[in-house]
């Protein structure tokens, strides 16, 4: 019986499947509810997977797509 090898995970590496997360916006409206929105990875669009050629190379895919640390766009 041949061994069998699983493919590799295609996790984002920017986020590491946690693709989105919830921010407070501090405070909380007039029901009483707490006031959030939802971030999304900017590697991965929010799907928590990355192209196979991204997760064997091991690079970051922010500073590919033009997106700096800081969330700004390269350039501007």
């Amino acid at each position: 019986m041949p061994d069998r090898t699983n493919r590799a995970a295609r996790i984002c590496p920017d986020c590491d499947g946690f693709p989105s997360v919830a921010i407070t916006l501090g405070g909380r409206d007039r029901a009483g509810h707490l006031r959030t929105i939802t971030a999304y990875c900017p590697a991965c669009h929010g799907t928590g997977t990355a192209p196979t050629w991204l997760v064997t190379t091991g690079r970051s895919a922010v500073g590919r797509l033009g997106v700096t640390s800081s969330g700004r766009e390269a350039g501007r």
